[in-house]
């Protein structure tokens, strides 16, 4: 990290807010990639992928879209409970916790996605308003129109990641979940906890770390594609 500017309006730590010091901010990430305060809508970018994830076709989805759309199997734009199971079981998740997580995602997502008032007794998930049901208490990586926000990605890593700067340990995750609570954001904080243990569980390395580019990975969807690939030729 570089030192503190001179001038105090830039400073990115408050001397009697002890917690900006403990959670810092990459002061250099405008000069590691354009425009770090501009979400992105289609592309999941970073300083080692200033293009996003290059070669591949977003289909003119937001990159929240692009993350559920594997999910959609058969391409119609909808999401129901057996293509989210199908979907969990491609990436590696076992029979019970697909059909309980399977469940859980379709019931909580939606009928805030639902092209009306009446709610969906399938419990489908319409991608075209997946915006919609995005949760609190999370890293705010995806703005509330579904964009990806170079910036706030780049703090999980500059927060969270001590002992790695490119990786979260079990510990530091549980450390990001905590400082990531909304108050009273119940839901939030169960959906938030569920989304993230369960991807550490599928997608750790070998020394139980989280990577960031696995991270970049998982929100625009590009990472359940690579898992998928892998299991395939297991």
């Amino acid at each position: 990290m570089a030192s503190s500017p001179a001038d105090p309006s830039l400073h990115t730590e408050a001397p009697q807010a002890s917690v900006t010091k403990e959670r810092r901010l990459n002061t250099d990430l405008q000069e590691q990639l354009p425009k770090p305060y501009l979400a992105r809508a289609m592309a999941a970018v970073d300083p080692s992928h200033p293009k996003g994830t290059e070669g591949r076709d977003t289909r003119g989805m937001s990159v929240l879209q692009q993350h559920v759309a594997f999910f959609d199997r058969n391409g119609d734009g909808i999401v129901y409970p057996w293509e989210t199971f199908q979907g969990m079981r491609a990436i590696g998740c076992g029979f019970f916790t697909s059909l309980v997580v399977s469940f859980l995602i379709n019931l909580v997502i939606s009928y805030p996605t639902q092209p009306g008032w009446l709610p969906s007794l399938l419990l489908s998930i319409h991608i075209k308003n997946i915006h919609k049901g995005k949760h609190g208490s999370d890293s705010e990586t995806y703005d509330t129109e579904g964009r990806f926000d170079p910036s706030k990605f780049d703090a999980i890593f500059s927060k969270y990641g001590r002992t790695h700067p490119n990786a979260l340990t079990k510990d530091e995750l549980k450390s990001m979940l905590k400082g990531n609570r909304n108050m009273y954001d119940f839901l939030g904080w169960i959906t938030a906890a569920g989304e993230w243990n369960l991807l550490y569980s599928v997608a750790k390395d070998k020394d139980g770390l989280l990577q960031r580019e696995t991270v970049r990975g998982l929100f625009d969807g590009s990472l359940f594609e690579r898992l998928q690939d892998s299991k395939k030729s297991s």
